[in-house]
């Protein structure tokens, strides 16, 4: 079996983890360099060929396969993603507030909002959206949230600095502010 073929394997059965050029270095048991190379010739081998539904994404720094771009109104069509169907706008909310203004407390998102936001960030912890990271050094040392690996994953981004700029007054009025800019990834689901 030949490296390419062993990477296509790999990438398959990892599904949405993915690996680091580290971990598919150590299993392939060839130098980074290499690894990249290899991934350079499947990716042009997937977008060479008409009839292939997939592509190589590179998010929070691994590597995964992926549906192609233009297959997302099929697949979309096919069925709505469960975590679409299930973020209200009060999620989406929350989410885009921890995503810029992270390290931050629970009453720090409520004093943003203007609101309770207890049960919603609950229900974006349960998705892996958001996680706590630390305590805050203050009376009472409340939690403090931050996006995930997973986040950056969802929303199609390798770091955070990818988000679309935005300014704190469009904070404030969150409907301005869309994190999420119709990019959409639909990543192989294992």
């Amino acid at each position: 079996m030949n490296k390419t073929a062993e990477l296509e394997a790999l990438l398959f059965v990892t599904g949405e983890e993915g690996l680091s050029l580290r971990d598919l270095s150590s299993l392939l048991n060839i130098t980074p360099s290499a690894i990249t190379q290899q991934i350079e010739k499947l990716s042009q081998k997937y977008q060479a060929d008409d009839e292939s539904a997939f592509t190589i994404i590179e998010t929070a720094g691994k590597y995964r396969l992926a549906t192609k771009v233009t297959l997302n109104a099929l697949l979309q069509h096919y069925a709505k993603t469960p975590m679409n169907q299930s973020l209200s706008k009060a999620a989406l909310e929350v989410l885009a507030i921890v995503a810029y203004k992270q390290p931050l407390t629970r009453i720090e998102v409520d004093a943003i909002r203007g609101v309770n936001s207890s049960g919603t960030m609950a229900t974006l912890q349960a998705f892996d959206l958001i996680e706590v990271i630390g305590k805050k050094e203050v009376i009472g040392n409340p939690n403090l949230y931050a996006t995930t690996n997973h986040f950056l994953d969802y929303i199609g981004i390798n770091t955070l600095e990818e988000l679309p700029e935005i300014n704190e007054e469009s904070l404030m009025d969150i409907d301005d502010v869309d994190i999420f800019n119709e990019k959409e990834i639909t990543t192989n689901e294992n």
